[in-house]
């Protein structure tokens, strides 16, 4: 047994023995951790058309979807099953969720792949697996694992929430759903944290498992997207649909200088939100050079304040900076009476919000997910948690 730790989170497994894997080595040894997927569409006797992203990959026996990871074996859609990449005990203010369970723990696992290549990627280790000859070798750290386990381990740490998160969860969403049915079952709640590139079919599966997530609006152009490996219509879509189905949303743009920075495109963005819904988080989040974008700065904490005082301007009630140390702008205020109800400073919280997610000083209700939804707390729960109860959302 191995351990390595890729930016604080263990990978747990066993070494392989192989310094330098081929990529389609990696691969091939991957489809070991597959079992039969249910997410597709058939076309013919053997061909598929898989609908866990808005590729909408055409599947014939022998070929890969855009994710890689995807695969039509013998006309039977085989996907990623039974293992953790990356596995942590997260604060739920790190996703980032600033309206579900503040301070509350979060048991955050990931896999290996993605249905986009950005090449600013933070996570390009995990998530360019099959594409990077670098990053497909932490495939061999990987852990064998079951729904059942990973349950049991949130319970054993105290996590209240699971999330699928790291690496892209929509094209593993066949396994984030069999642990998120357990975890519902043991009344923990479930969480996303993703690129947004869904379908509608995919979104209804979820709707019944899934309680929150954060998703990544990248930019507000489509050529952009292109640049990245995927569309803008279908995240706009995925987030609306996300509302429709009675998910928690908060959204995340990583702003990054001469990519998405201008006044038109933030302001394109907050737009968007702000007619869904004022209510909706936009977390506005600073970019560091990484993976193949290493010739641009760090995003100054002035672009940030630009892009926090445009989402304000348009309307929207919650606008959070991250990434960066700002806490009058990671607070969440009463936007009636101006009051600080939960005070942030990185992942050190302060909750002062009351029962029913009010604020103490006028009762203007704060929307958000305040209490776990099964089974009901009890007031021994709510004391150790810190955490009023509330309506949810």
């Amino acid at each position: 047994m191995d351990e390595r730790v890729y930016k604080g989170y263990f990978l747990i497994g066993v070494d392989i023995g192989a310094d330098i894997m081929p990529v389609r080595s990696v691969l091939e040894w991957l489809d070991t951790f597959t079992k039969e997927g249910w997410l597709y569409e058939k076309v013919d006797d053997k061909t598929l058309r898989c609908i866990a992203c808005a590729h909408r990959c055409l599947l014939k026996p022998g070929t890969r979807g855009v994710c890689l990871v995807r695969r039509n074996q013998d006309g039977k859609l085989m996907v990623p099953w039974g293992y953790v990449s990356s596995l942590h005990n997260d604060p739920i203010e790190k996703k980032p969720l600033f309206h579900v369970l503040p301070t509350e723990g979060v048991l955050s696992f990931g896999m290996l792949g993605c249905n986009f290549r950005c090449p600013f990627c933070q996570n390009w280790e995990i998530s360019q697996t099959g594409r990077d000859e670098v990053a497909s070798q932490y495939a061999s750290y990987i852990k064998r694992v079951t729904p059942e386990e990973m349950v049991k381990l949130a319970e054993r740490l105290g996590s209240q929430m699971i999330a699928s998160t790291y690496n892209e969860p929509l094209i593993t969403t066949e396994w984030a759903i069999d642990i998120f049915r357990l975890a519902k079952e043991r009344g923990m709640l479930t969480v996303y944290v993703t690129n947004g590139h869904a379908t509608p079919e995919v979104l209804d599966h979820l709707k019944e498992v899934l309680d929150a997530a954060n998703v990544d609006l990248k930019a507000f152009k489509e050529e952009s997207y292109r640049w990245l490996g995927g569309k803008l219509k279908p995240v706009l879509q995925t987030i609306e649909g996300m509302l429709e189905r009675g998910i928690w949303v908060e959204v995340t743009t990583l702003v990054v200088p001469e990519f998405n920075d201008s006044d038109e495109e933030l302001r394109g963005i907050a737009n968007f939100l702000a007619k869904l819904s004022r209510d909706i988080p936009w977390h506005v989040t600073a970019f560091h050079p990484d993976y193949k974008v290493t010739d641009k700065p760090r995003t100054p904490s002035s672009l940030l304040l630009k892009a926090y005082e445009i989402g304000k301007e348009v309307g929207l009630r919650y606008v959070y900076m991250g990434n960066v140390l700002a806490p009058e702008y990671e607070t969440t205020y009463c936007p009636s009476c101006g009051t600080p109800l939960i005070v942030r400073s990185w992942y050190d919280t302060q909750v002062h919000i009351r029962e029913g997610g009010k604020c103490p000083k006028c009762g203007e209700k704060i929307p958000g997910i305040w209490r776990r939804r099964y089974p009901p707390r009890t007031e021994d729960d709510l004391a150790v948690l810190k955490v009023p109860p509330s309506s949810g959302v």
